[in-house]
């Protein structure tokens, strides 16, 4: 096949272009080599701009030789040659068949035939994908052209026809019409597929061999940067489980590589292998772009000379899988280090010999696989033109960034990962782009050209690399056969020495026909060390350094430290020191700053609670706070002995405890408190049984598990042994019993929530709380005099310049410890490195001391650092009077190497006699405290401590004690440092475990609270820049800034945390007060011996900070976005990335940002414990109950939790009661004395009831401002009512009464008794109800008016229905005689407006769950939400003619609904038989605020005493008594704190509300009227008396009501006609002159008229104003006139009973709808002042008129034509109108 090509390569050229470029990467600067494959093409004339965009210039062209013409196969007569359309007539267009479905046979796909006659659109047709090339224009089944013999598998997508094989067929099948021959290539062009909005598009075109190279952008690849960190970082991510794409043949997955040409040669070169295209790396790949910065991590030391060898592939078979290395013997003796081999691509060939000598990684290799494993985003829409990186684009990039790293750097696997990384997105930019945007897919833009780098470019692509490093890196790859082949021969050149300078060896196998295999080999001792350390689990390293000091091995590195050289032995110089005898000195004493919780940590404790209440207001019903009285909880804390009594210690004066538990101080010993603490050991698994039983047996109270430092034990239980101790909080915190346990709230608190934000968490987002953040700059929101300085002030320091930073290396130290690693190759680094740093205290100590002759000469035996720290401890405590000194902290991992330096230091101070001046504390994790009894004493001095046996058990009681402590353990378990901490050496910390979790708690012990006006003085600027910078935001995983008291809060204050800011009394202990945890401190008086004390000055300056070098490196380094390196890095050991494909955290991210972030790209391992919480088919399991609080390392999270515990049960508390009105009586008289019934009678007596005089005196508090009911025997007093505001119920007293078990509730309550009584069942279904019609004929309303029922159907039984239809016929009543003691016999009707919510309806604990008919009547309107939240209550819906009405009108319809229902029950009782007169003719009217009910018990010992009783027991007990019926109504006192003052009688005759037991029966002649709004119960009571019926109160029942500001009907707004909405009017506009233009209202005229009436009292009725004697005569009803008013009330009925009004002078007559009894004889009774008002008010003028001319009122009464008025309604809402008048 003769193919032309751009260029042809020369031989002549080649080796002198190679060794040019060889020779230019040697003398350059830059870090990456020139390129030099784009240089050996010839012709390179021919733009790729002038290929033919369609690539119509197909690679099956032989030669540029004229299209040779075709001729067309006419078509079969008659069929179809339209373009566009098939031969059957069908239209196959894109345009026409993108909305409509299409039939695709299985293995087949859409693709689009490009058509010469239709340039604007494509064809659509089907074709079998195996016939397809792939993205490289590999894989199909066909050649490069098409025969009439070639085979294929077309479909029309038209007419449906199928089995076309041949493309000639089938483009005439589809009228293509072209005039040269067919071919595919130049035709089908782009694969089809559906978008987002299910229409057919154009997508990625097909790759036909040499068009997928023709549209090609170049790339670079990315700049590497911040190349500082260790290999072992970092575990890589979970290989996901999706299959490689795009791979294209044995072991070569293509990469868009970037071109330096045209494409591959089209004739091949001998140089050339069959399938190897010429394009490779362009110059922006190989040569780096210059850089702005001089000083670059990435440049590399120009001292090592370069060794190539590199070769191509050979031909060489791969090696068989029995093929296997032998590891030479005394390799490590030899060679003083252990190599490391990673494995690459291709299986590692086994190792025999002294294999123990060499360690194997697999860590790279999984970076590897991560990196090809494309994220699904990429393979949703047909074929994508996005593939991963090759092989062999891995192994370059590989040997990039070996090249590029430092001779001292360690390589890390998350920087080699993000370098691939940013490779591919570069590489796909457009693509990613595409793919982000589906939107738009006919804006798809084609692919850039895929040019792999092929296995033969690949070692002279490695070798350029290295070429610029010298010895550094050498890649093997000449007549390498396998990788057995390279390993062997690397193990020989270690053995040689020929390594020496190199620090890795890349080894690359490749050859026809056989996948790319690579490994690296590191040889470098340094890095070597450090990445086998690293292989090793952090138990695994202490076994290992427990071995070597417990068989001696480490014996000879201690001795040849001992050995000072010329100066001598240390321990020599030490026996010669001349030790002094010091007198102590006098201890002065010190102040102590009392604080209360600080203010961001009680904002913190509302935002726990805040969220406790959101579980359990949501709809999933997984927290039942209403049913819950108090509060328990328990707190977890790791296994160590000081973090325990540090907690116990927060909790014992915090007065939690005191709190939850009612008790004095006093009373609560530290004893106490340490029953609420546990350690997690083996002793939590009966402490938590324990809870679980108290929980199952105490299910009214919440008990909270707050498990804090939460990060530390998340190991599985499965994967844990019982020896470790791990695993305990997976097994007992996440066993079922503890979720399942309703009453069980678990609180994880935490400073590194990272840990616990997997894919499979079991914590919802929603219920994380984070410390509020300086970030947002919101501190001074919280008002603190304490400012947080953490991890990102000290990297901060680090990059100020001016000043010495707080966080810094040794690099003395660091220069002696590398020395020493090497001379002693198999020690660990962390004996080695802690040998030196005591060994540097040791000298330090003896030169300070000035005990040892010649002692300036030890100077140079020690670092800088390390003297100028033991100077200061030692100065410190001597310049002040009162021994205040500072605190050295040195953190030793290792327990064993801990207790050496530990014996060392004391000897040391023993010797140079300084054992007065300082302490030495070894801080083991599972021992307690041990201080010397000298320095306990003065602490106990200090901090005025009575009890002889007080010693310190906690960190904080250290402060201003001048001491070293060494801290050890795997790693910190929470323990808070004082702040008399100076410096934090973290010197010997491990470097190998690089996870973010692991370096910010080493950092965090330097966290320190400094006073807000303060700044630490080697930093000026670290002051609000400081606290809102980005690396704390991340660490403390927060959006907002606030700080507070924990059990990780350094302070040295007191760790008082009391609600009271003073001082408490001292305790029985002794001990006189406490300490608090970070919101104060220790404050030396400001008198001038202290001037002297250097820790006083200190107490506001941060630590120093001391770290290892190449931890330093790796935290002071930033990424791309500014951040620190260490933040990238992977949260903890026990999880992993979820993909490669990962974006980098970013500096704006907020903390709830992070946890999303968390939550999408990390996965738990095998051992973590939430491993197992992954549901079938769910994408989360969070548990219900379950909150998380994180804040960064000691800033206050234990004092903001226990201030939570504390809070909530107040919550609690208060949910459990109730405002309750409050209120005495109001218009009380004197008591008479007389008695009419006995105190213990059950019931009244009819015949005595009626010789009692009615009480028309209103005392129903609510009434205080409406005017008083005229009686002859009652005098007011002199002050009267005061005039108050109109919303009564907001300004009237109230009580806190914790709720009794017989309370009411409203919606918000739902305990598991109630769920069937509320229409809950155990799905959550709502009831079924239907709605039935009701209807009834009314004489006073002059039509029939027709109600709704809604009816459930578990409340039918309630009801009678016709037996054809089904039609609601009656509601059923009981019979008189009927006896039952579960069951209520009086139905209870209560209406309700805008409280579908806080109306308290549900009475199932009122009633003790007994049966009862309970009916809500609603407004048509609101008849849907009262549905919704109340679907198992049977609801009476009111016409809507009544929507707008008051409350007058609800209950007149109750009740003539009840007296309509009572007489079908009567006839339905006749037809059965029965006599009518014994159905059950009570109801019971009550108010939707009825909480409570009380009884009087006249037997206590201290005289009468109300006590709770349920609504059933007073029910029963008025409708068991005996003469019931003949009282018309009967109701209960309401309830007063003042209790039964002035209440001697029993039962009393007067004025009743709220709760009403009416006899529908004997009060069928009297209604309530429906046009009233207010003191409509008041008009009703006094009609009812005047008709002689009897009224009842039962005074030893009460009733409270609770107060609700929400609804109601005294809830009424006034709003304009105009504008509709609420408009301040006032009452004098409430009215106006008929016929006027005046501003209509849209409120009801008869509300308008009431209100009018009460506030222009003192206009209508001068006379009458504080007038008593002379009252207003109103007839037949009764208006509220205002408090100043009083008004007399008379019925005209006759026969009626009135008050007598001989010699009764009125003030005043209203006259109000007044009916045929009203004549004007009966007018004529009654004698009125001279200038006394009359008011007659009508429903319209006609009807006024015609009233006042029936009753002569002209006779007596002056009128004038300005005194007639309406309300302000426009005429279609009937306003109503008065007229006022004079008596003559």
């Amino acid at each position: 096949m003769g193919n032309s090509y751009a260029g042809q390569l020369r031989n002549a050229r080649f080796e002198e272009v190679l060794h040019n470029s060889i020779e230019a990467s040697l003398r350059s600067n830059t870090v990456v080599p020139r390129p030099v494959f784009s240089q050996l093409y010839l012709d390179t004339e021919h733009p790729l701009a002038q290929e033919n965009e369609d690539g119509d210039d197909e690679d099956g062209s032989e030669s540029n030789s004229p299209p040779i013409p075709y001729q067309l196969k006419p078509p079969p007569e008659g069929c179809c040659t339209a373009d566009g359309f098939c031969q059957a007539g069908r239209d196959v267009r894109l345009s026409s068949l993108a909305l409509d479905p299409l039939d695709v046979p299985p293995g087949f796909t859409l693709v689009g035939v490009k058509s010469p006659s239709l340039p604007e659109t494509m064809l659509v047709c089907a074709v079998d994908r195996r016939f397809l090339p792939d993205e490289r224009g590999h894989n199909a089944l066909l050649g490069e052209t098409e025969t009439k013999t070639a085979c294929f598998q077309w479909n029309c997508m038209g007419c449906g026809e199928k089995g076309f094989c041949y493309f000639t067929e089938f483009s005439n099948h589809i009228n293509l019409k072209l005039s040269t021959q067919p071919k595919k290539q130049n035709h089908l062009k782009y694969h089809l597929y559906r978008n987002n909005q299910g229409v057919l598009v154009k997508g990625a075109p097909i790759c036909w061999r040499g068009q997928a190279e023709s549209h090609v952008e170049p790339i670079g690849l990315p700049q590497i940067a911040d190349i500082t960190h260790s290999l072992t970082n970092g575990t890589p991510a979970v290989p996901s489980s999706q299959p490689l794409l795009n791979q294209s043949g044995p072991g070569r997955p293509t990469v868009t590589g970037p071109h330096a040409n045209a494409g591959p040669p089209k004739k091949r070169h001998k140089g050339w292998s069959p399938e190897s295209p010429a394009n490779t790396l362009p110059e922006n790949v190989v040569k780096s772009p210059p850089s702005s910065s001089a000083i670059s991590v990435l440049s590399l030391s120009s001292e090592t000379a370069a060794v190539l060898i590199t070769s191509q592939g050979s031909s060489t078979p791969l090696s068989p899988p029995g093929l296997s290395v032998t590891v030479p013997d005394q390799l490590l003796q030899t060679c003083s280090l252990q190599p490391v081999i990673f494995k690459g691509h291709g299986v590692l060939p086994q190792l025999t010999g002294s294999v123990s000598e060499v360690l194997v990684s697999s860590l790279l290799q999984t970076c590897y696989m991560s990196s090809q494993t494309l994220p699904r985003v990429y393979q949703h829409y047909g074929p994508s033109p996005i593939q991963p990186l090759s092989a062999e684009m891995q192994i370059l990039l590989t040997v990039y960034y070996l090249v590029q790293l430092g001779p001292d750097q360690v390589p890390l696997i998350e920087d080699l990962e993000q370098i691939f990384m940013r490779s591919w997105r570069e590489s796909h930019l457009s693509e990613i782009r595409q793919y982000q945007q589906p939107q738009t897919p006919h804006l798809s833009l084609p692919p850039h050209s895929q040019q792999p780098v092929t296995p033969g470019q690949l070692p002279w692509l490695a070798q350029l690399a290295a070429s610029s490093c010298g010895e550094g890196v050498v890649v093997l790859g000449e007549q390498m056969g396998s990788l057995a082949q390279g390993l062997q021969q690397t193990f020989r050149r270690l053995m040689e020495g020929q390594l020496k300078n190199t620090n890795y060896v890349v080894i690359i196998v490749t050859g026809p026909g056989q996948e790319t295999q690579s490994c690296v080999v590191v040889t470098g001792k340094h890095q070597c060390r450090a990445l086998g350390e690293s292989m090793f689990s952090p138990s695994e390293g202490l076994k290992e350094i427990n071995h070597q000091l417990s068989t001696g091995v480490a014996q000879e590195l201690i001795n040849y430290c001992n050995s000072l050289g010329q100066d001598g032995d240390l321990d020599s110089l030490l026996d010669s020191a001349t030790v002094d005898s010091n007198e102590p000195s006098h201890l002065s004493k010190y102040s102590i700053e009392w604080h209360e919780v600080r203010p961001i940590q009680l904002a913190v404790a509302r935002k726990l609670l805040s969220h406790v209440c959101a579980i359990a207001d949501s709809s999933t019903q997984n927290l039942d706070l209403g049913s819950f009285d108090r509060v328990s909880f328990l707190i977890l804390v790791p296994p160590s002995e000081v973090t325990f009594h540090q907690t116990v210690l927060h909790l014992w004066t915090s007065g939690v405890l005191q709190e939850l538990g009612g008790l004095d101080q006093e009373c609560v010993s530290q004893q106490e408190a340490e029953r609420y603490v546990v350690r997690m050991d083996q002793s939590a698994q009966a402490r938590i049984d324990t809870l679980i039983q108290e929980a199952h047996s105490n299910s009214y109270t919440l008990y909270i598990l707050v498990h804090d430092h939460a990060h530390w034990d998340i190991s599985s239980a499965s994967y844990s042994s019982s020896d470790t101790g791990l695993g305990l909080v997976d097994q007992l915190l996440n066993s079922r019993q503890v979720s399942d346990t309703q009453n069980i709230l678990i609180l994880h608190v935490t400073s590194f929530p990272f840990v616990l934000q997997t894919q499979y968490t079991r914590i919802s987002p929603y219920n994380e709380i984070h410390w509020p953040s300086a970030f947002s700059n919101d501190v001074d929101l919280y008002h603190e005099r304490m400012r947080y300085f953490g991890v990102s002030e000290l990297l901060e320091s680090t990059r100020a310049g001016s000043t010495l930073p707080l966080m810094r290396y040794d690099s003395s130290f660091e220069s002696m410890a590398s020395a020493l690693e090497e001379r002693f190759p198999k020690l660990h680094s962390a004996v080695i490195r802690t040998t030196v740093l005591i060994q540097h205290y040791c000298v330090a100590l003896m030169a300070a001391s000035g005990r040892i002759s010649g002692s300036h000469d030890l100077d140079k035996h020690t670092s800088l650092e390390t003297l100028e720290t033991v100077q200061s401890l030692l100065t410190a405590a001597q310049q002040c009077p009162a021994h205040h000194g500072h605190m050295v902290l040195l953190r030793i991992p290792s327990l064993s190497l801990a207790a050496w330096a530990h014996r060392r230091l004391s000897r040391v101070r023993r010797q140079l006699g300084l054992e007065e001046n300082f302490e030495i504390i070894l801080g083991n994790p599972s021992q307690p405290l041990h201080i010397g009894q000298t320095f306990t004493e003065q602490i106990k001095t200090w901090l005025k401590i009575l009890d002889d046996d007080w010693v310190p058990r906690t960190y904080l009681e250290l402060d201003a004690l001048p001491c070293i402590l060494i801290l050890s353990g795997a790693e910190p378990l929470g323990e808070s440092l004082p702040r008399s901490l100076k410096y934090c050496d973290l010197r010997v910390i491990s470097c190998s475990y690089l996870q973010r979790t692991t370096i910010e708690q080493e950092l965090g012990l330097a966290a320190y609270l400094v006073k807000a006006e303060s700044r630490p003085p080697d930093n000026p600027s670290a002051g609000s820049d400081l606290l809102g910078s980005d690396a704390e935001k991340l660490s403390s995983t927060d959006n907002e800034e606030e700080e507070g008291q924990e059990n990780d809060s350094g302070t040295l204050e007191p760790i008082i945390q009391t609600l009271h800011p003073q001082p408490l009394p001292p305790v029985h202990s002794g001990r006189q007060h406490s300490k608090s945890t970070s919101s104060g401190s220790l404050s030396p008086q400001a008198s001038s011996p202290y001037r002297s004390c250097s820790w006083a000055r200190g107490v506001i300056r941060p630590p120093s900070v001391l770290l290892p070098r190449a931890l330093y490196d790796i935290i002071t380094a930033s990424d791309s976005s500014g951040l620190s390196r260490c933040t990238s890095f992977l949260p903890h050991m026990s999880v992993a990335w979820a993909s490669s494909f990962r974006p980098l955290l970013s500096k704006m991210m907020t903390c709830t940002e992070q946890s999303l972030y968390y939550r999408q790209w990390t996965v738990p391992r095998a051992c973590h414990m939430d491993s197992s919480n992954c549901t079938e088919g769910r994408g989360d399991n969070f548990h219900p109950r379950r909150l998380l609080l994180s804040g960064p390392p000691q800033v206050g999270k234990t004092g903001a939790y226990l201030h939570f515990l504390g809070i909530l049960s107040r919550m609690l508390i208060r949910l459990m009661e109730v405002d309750i009105y409050d209120e005495e009586d109001i218009n009380c008289s004197e008591y008479t004395g007389v008695q009419y019934h006995h105190p213990n009678t059950p019931w009244p007596n009819p015949d005595i009831m009626r010789t009692m005089p009615f009480d028309y005196t209103i005392h129903d508090p609510k009434y205080d401002d409406i005017s008083i009911v005229y009686c002859p025997g009652y005098k007011p007093s002199a002050e009267g009512n005061l005039v108050q505001q109109e919303d009564v119920y907001l300004r009237r007293r109230t009580s806190r009464i914790k709720l009794s078990k017989y309370a009411a509730y409203n919606t918000y309550h739902h305990c598991e008794q109630c769920h069937q009584y509320l229409g809950i069942n155990p799905r959550y279904q709502v009831y079924e109800s239907t709605l039935h019609a009701f209807t009834f004929t009314h004489l006073l309303l002059g039509e029939e008016i027709q109600l709704y029922f809604i009816i459930p159907k578990s409340k039918e039984q309630y009801f009678s229905f016709s037996q054809s239809g089904g039609q609601l016929e009656s509601m059923r009543l009981p019979l008189t005689s009927d006896r039952s003691p579960d069951c209520i016999k009086s139905p209870i009707f209560t209406p309700t407006t805008g409280r579908h919510e806080h109306g308290l309806f549900n009475l199932y604990h009122a009633m003790e769950g007994a049966s009862h008919l309970h009916i809500l009547v609603v407004k048509e309107y609101e008849m849907a939400v009262y549905k919704k939240y109340w679907p198992n209550h049977i609801m009476l819906v009111l016409p809507t003619v009544f929507n707008g009405a008051g409350i007058g009108a609800a209950h007149f319809l109750i009740k003539e609904l009840s007296y309509h229902n009572l007489e079908l029950e009567r006839s339905r009782q006749l037809e059965g038989g029965g006599q009518p007169g014994e159905v059950w003719p009570f109801i019971i009217l009550a108010d939707d605020s009825c909480v409570m009910w009380n009884t009087v018990d006249l037997d206590a010992r201290n005289g009468p005493a109300e006590h709770a009783v349920s609504l059933k027991r007073v029910l029963q007990h008025m409708e068991a008594c005996p003469d019931l019926t003949h009282y018309g109504l009967c109701g209960i006192r309401k309830w007063s704190s003042c209790g039964l003052a002035g209440q001697g009688e029993p039962f009393s005759r007067g004025h009743l509300h709220d709760f009403l037991l009416l006899n529908v029966d004997r009060s069928q002649n009297i209604q309530y009227d429906q046009n009233r709004f207010t003191c409509h119960d008041v008009d009703f009571t006094l009609r009812i008396h005047s008709a002689g019926l009897l009224i009842c109160r039962f005074n030893n029942f009460s009733v409270m009501k609770k107060q609700i500001a929400i609804g109601g009907y005294r809830t009424f707004i006034i709003k304009t006609k105009m504008t509709d909405v609420p408009t301040s009017v006032g009452p004098s506009q409430y009215i106006c002159a008929p016929d006027s233009k005046h501003l209509f209202l849209a409120t009801p005229a008869q509300l308008l008229l009431e209100k009018y009436l009460r506030h222009t009292s003192h206009k209508l009725f001068p006379l009458s104003i504080k007038n008593y004697t002379h009252p207003v005569l109103s007839v037949d009803c009764y208006l509220n006139l205002g408090p100043e008013v009083t008004v007399c009330f008379v019925s005209s009925r006759p026969h009626s009973i009135n008050i007598s009004t001989t010699g009764l002078l009125f003030s005043g007559l209203l006259l109000c709808f007044t009916d045929s009894f009203v004549t004007p004889g009966f007018l004529k009774k009654f004698t009125f002042l001279k200038g006394a008002t009359l008011c007659v008010i009508s429903a319209d003028r006609s009807s006024l008129r015609q009233t006042v001319g029936r009753l002569e009122l002209e006779e007596e009464w002056r009128f004038r034509l300005s005194d007639e008025f309406q309300t302000a309604n426009a005429k279609e809402d009937r306003p109503l109108v008065f007229l006022t008048g004079k008596h003559i």
